[in-house]
C-alpha cells in the first residue's frame, strides 16, 4: 500500500498537469487530437509502446507496457472526449487521468510480478467510440479483464447499465395538394402517427425497466402538402441485451405494420451506434470494493442498476470488466452540467483521483497474483455467457 501510494505521489504531478490540459483544451467526439496525444506522450514517457491511429481512428491507442515475464494482461480504459458547448461535463479529463495513472504506477510494479499492462485510449465514449469497435475486434483475446473509474456523486463498485439501440424510420409516400386532391396522396406523416401510436400500445407488453423514446426529426414541409417523406428517430433501452434484440424486432414490426396501414414505403436504419448492457461481475466487484475500501473514508456504495447506458457495457461482454464511480462533487448533484466540469477542478478531485489510481493498481496486482480470485471471477464471467446473461460479439 504505502509503495503504490509512493508512485502515485511520484507521478502525481504530471497527472495534475494532464487533468488541467485536457481541460483547458476540451474536444468533442473523434476530435480529441490534443487530448490523445497528451495521454500518449506522458505513457511514452514512462516506457509504453504506443499504436496510434488505433482501430481506424485517428484519436484512440493502445500503451502496452511487458514485462517480459509470463503473466495476465491487465487493462485500463482512457476517455477523454469532451461535450458540445460545456467542456468536461462529464468529466472525462479525470477519468482518463486516473486510468493512465493506474497504467503507469502498475508498470513500475510489473517487472517484479509479471504479465502485461495496457491502456486503452477510447475515444468519443460520448457519441458511440471505440470501446464498441474494440469490443468487435480480436484486441482483447489476450486481455484478462478491463478495469475503468468513473468520476460522479458518490463512491461506487460496478452497476449494471441499460442497453441501448437506435433505429431510424423513414417512410416515403406521395404529395398531393391536401385540400384539393388529398386522395392522390400518400401520407407519410400518417406513417410515423401510427408509429407511434403502435409504439405507445407495444409499451405495456414490454418488461420493467425497458425504455422507448423518440421524435419526429421530419414530419413534413407546409399543412396543406400531403407528405411524401418523413424521418423519426429511436431509442430503445433494456436491461438485458438479450430482451433489446426481441424489443428491436417488435419496433420494426410496428414500423412495416404503419407502412402496410398507409401505403408507404419504409427504410429502417441504425442511425447511431448502441451500446451493450453493463453485465456487473459480482466476484470482481468485491475484489474493488475491498480495494476502494483501503483508500476511501466515505462509503463505497453498491448499486445494482445505473439506468444509463455506456460503451463499457460492449467490453463488458467480452472481458470481465470494472466501471465503477469515484465522488468529486455533492452527492445528487447530476453530470453533464458547468458544475459538474467545474468539480474535476478542485483538490478534493483530485485527491479522490489519486485514491482510485491506487485502489485500481491494488485490483491489477490481485488479478495477477492471485489464481483463485482470477478464477472465481472468470468462472461467473463464463457462467452469465452460457445463461446468455452475457452475449459475446462473436
Amino acid at each position: 500500500m504505502e509503495n503504490i501510494l509512493k508512485i502515485v505521489e511520484e507521478i502525481s504531478g504530471e497527472l495534475d498537469t494532464l487533468r488541467k490540459f485536457i481541460y483547458d483544451n476540451p474536444e468533442i467526439g473523434f476530435e480529441e487530437y490534443k487530448s490523445s496525444r497528451a495521454h500518449i506522450d506522458l505513457l511514452e514517457k514512462h516506457g509504453f509502446e504506443v499504436e496510434c491511429p488505433y482501430l481506424g481512428c485517428e484519436t484512440s491507442f493502445k500503451a502496452v507496457y511487458d514485462s517480459k515475464k509470463e503473466g495476465r494482461t491487465i487493462s485500463y480504459l482512457a476517455e477523454y472526449d469532451a461535450l458540445p458547448g460545456i467542456g468536461h461535463g462529464c468529466g472525462h479529463n479525470i477519468l482518463g487521468a486516473s486510468a493512465t495513472g493506474a497504467g503507469i504506477v502498475l508498470s513500475k510494479l510489473i517487472d517484479e510480478i509479471g504479465g502485461r499492462v495496457i491502456v486503452f485510449g477510447t475515444a468519443a465514449e460520448e457519441v458511440g467510440g471505440t470501446k464498441i469497435e474494440l469490443a468487435r475486434s480480436d484486441e482483447l483475446k489476450d486481455v484478462d479483464v478491463a478495469i475503468e473509474m468513473h468520476p460522479g456523486d458518490i463512491n461506487a463498485v460496478t452497476p449494471n447499465s441499460l442497453a441501448l439501440a437506435t433505429r431510424r424510420f423513414e417512410f416515403f409516400g406521395k404529395t398531393a395538394h391536401a385540400a384539393d386532391t388529398p386522395h392522390e396522396g400518400v401520407n407519410a406523416l400518417d406513417a410515423q402517427i401510427v408509429l407511434f401510436s403502435a409504439i405507445n400500445a407495444l409499451r405495456q407488453q414490454t418488461k420493467d425497466g425497458s425504455r422507448i423514446h423518440g421524435i419526429i426529426k421530419d414530419g413534413g414541409k407546409a399543412a396543406n402538402i400531403i407528405p411524401d417523406y418523413t424521418d423519426s428517430r429511436f431509442y430503445a433501452r433494456s436491461p438485458e441485451k438479450k430482451y433489446l434484440l426481441e424489443l428491436l424486432e417488435k419496433l420494426e414490426a410496428c414500423a412495416k405494420g404503419a407502412a402496410l396501414a398507409t401505403g408507404c414505403e419504409v427504410k429502417i436504419s441504425e442511425y447511431e451506434k448502441g451500446n451493450d448492457n453493463t453485465v456487473r461481475n459480482l466476484a470482481f466487484n468485491e475484489v474493488l470494493k475491498e480495494k476502494m475500501e483501503i483508500y476511501f473514508d466515505e462509503e463505497v456504495k453498491d448499486i445494482e442498476l445505473l439506468t444509463g447506458s455506456t460503451d463499457a457495457g460492449d467490453i463488458s461482454h467480452e472481458v470481465p470488466t470494472l466501471h465503477g464511480y469515484f465522488k468529486i462533487i455533492e452527492e445528487g448533484s447530476p453530470s453533464h452540467t458547468v458544475e459538474f466540469r467545474d468539480a474535476t477542478m478542485t483538490d478534493y478531485a483530485f485527491d479522490q483521483m489519486k485514491k482510485t489510481i491506487a485502489a485500481i493498481v491494488e485490483v491489477g496486482i490481485e488479478i495477477l497474483q492471485n489464481d483463485e480470485v482470477y478464477k472465481k471471477i472468470t468462472d461467473e464471467f463464463k457462467e452469465s455467457v452460457k445463461s446468455g446473461k452475457i452475449i459475446p460479439h462473436k
